[in-house]
């Protein structure tokens, strides 16, 4: 079983949901960090409580060389879109796509398959293909 899948089956036994990993650099630290979300929304709480359940798993397994700090937190309103399943869960939301040809579609996400996506922006709908999207994240007007 791979560290991913053992942390989606603590995560689920939570009463949670994986959303992602994410292994990234800030400020010469190492950041593990594991997104998580529940129907319901996630608190403080439940976070601390996946990261102690989590915690067990990474010290076996460890990620990047062992030397990392691990947060549990909600992708939050404002979030990447990086697997079929975060589009699939956003339809309805206000998405902004680049592609690979650097034009930028933004506008509301109206439906998302296997294959592409639909994003209605201004100038109608645009239908866009999983392999030709270099970067997508939702957002939201304040």
């Amino acid at each position: 079983m791979s560290l991913e899948e053992s942390i989606k089956l603590a995560v689920e036994s939570l009463g949670a949901n994986l959303y992602d990993i994410v292994s990234t650099k800030e400020h010469d630290r190492n950041i593990f960090r594991v997104l998580v979300t529940a129907e319901n929304g996630i608190s403080l709480d439940k976070c601390a409580e996946i990261s102690r359940m989590i915690s067990p798993i990474l010290d076996v397994d460890e990620p990047m060389g062992g030397e990392y700090i691990l947060e549990v937190s909600s992708p939050g309103i404002e979030r990447k879109l990086r697997k079929k399943d975060h589009f699939l869960g956003s339809v309805g939301e206000k998405v902004k796509i680049k592609n690979f040809a650097m034009e930028i579609f933004k506008g509301e996400l109206i439906s998302a398959d296997n294959e592409k996506i639909v994003v209605k922006t201004e100038f109608g709908d645009d239908e866009i293909t999983y392999d030709s999207i270099l970067a997508a994240a939702t957002y939201f007007e304040w």
